[in-house]
């Protein structure tokens, strides 16, 4: 790729050069060639274009895709040690390539823990893009919250494409510019909870609607609750049922347009809480993607 292009641009170099000269280049009496206004500006844009192809290419001669973003991030050996020890049980690689994020994308992680996915979106999107950790305020009565936002917020000091914004749970779900995706992860259910609000959940992915843009991706995922659980399983287990997410997120808009089941488990009887030892880091998850028209 690398020497098409440049065998491109010697071409238009080349064709400067000719007896005749053509349209927008002519020759004075001595035989010199000027090369007028826009004869400059085509050649400015034609060097602007092969500058940005040969930006994205990598030494192999091969354009960088969202494949590739997405296994350097994951590979990333600034990632702290923490992090990588959760990849088996969070299967990054796997459920970013689900989400579709991408260099350039805007993503908020809503309710964005110690930052694990943050960290990670932040590396995808590279400097043109943004990754907003969105952190609702009641989150902060729980310890490893706190810890785990202080350590987001260090991480943002020498990282420009992430920001962090605290508020109340509907306003930290509203953003300066229109996103690409919405990322909530294993925290959906929370909303429900009396700690939350709980959150009009209504309300709430309207919000999330309004906050994308056209062709934006709201993706939950969650912790699954057994079919015809009770409403307060959210809060005795931290689980909530999928179908339930997907009648919620629908009613607001969305158009669900692809589901996951790289965190199933069909051996989770899904009666037992999440922090439990028998089921910790190993329980029945779904990945719901939706998509605003």
């Amino acid at each position: 790729m690398r020497l098409k292009c440049l065998t491109f641009l010697r071409r238009q170099l080349t064709s400067t050069y000719q007896p005749e000269a053509p349209r927008g280049r002519r020759l004075t009496a001595d035989g010199i060639l000027v090369v007028d206004q826009i004869s400059r500006s085509r050649l400015a844009l034609v060097l602007a274009a092969i500058a940005l192809t040969l930006s994205v290419l990598p030494a192999t001669g091969r354009a960088i895709t969202m494949a590739d973003s997405i296994a350097a991030a994951v590979a990333d050996s600034a990632r702290p040690a923490a992090d990588i020890a959760r990849d088996a049980s969070r299967k990054p690689a796997a459920t970013l390539a689900f989400a579709g994020v991408k260099p350039g994308d805007k993503v908020a992680d809503y309710a964005a823990g110690n930052g694990y996915f943050t960290r990670l979106f932040a590396r995808i999107v590279g400097p043109t893009g943004h990754v907003y950790a969105s952190v609702p305020s009641p989150l902060f009565q729980y310890p490893n919250v706190v810890a785990g936002i202080a350590d987001i917020q260090k991480f943002a000091v020498g990282h420009p494409n992430t920001s962090v914004n605290f508020a109340a749970p509907l306003d930290a779900a509203r953003y300066p510019e229109p996103l690409d995706l919405f990322w909530i992860s294993q925290n959906y259910h929370d909303l429900k909870d009396p700690f939350m609000g709980p959150v009009d959940m209504t309300t709430f992915n309207h919000a999330v609607y309004a906050a994308l843009k056209h062709g934006g991706i709201y993706l939950v995922l969650d912790h699954v609750a057994a079919p015809g659980s009770p409403p307060d399983v959210t809060d005795t287990l931290h689980r909530i049922e999928p179908a339930v997410v997907r009648h919620e997120v629908e009613a607001a808009g969305f158009k669900l347009v692809g589901e996951s089941k790289v965190l199933a488990n069909g051996d989770d009887p899904h009666t037992a809480g999440v922090f439990d030892a028998t089921i910790r880091g190993r329980t029945d998850q779904f990945i719901y993607k939706f998509r605003k028209p």
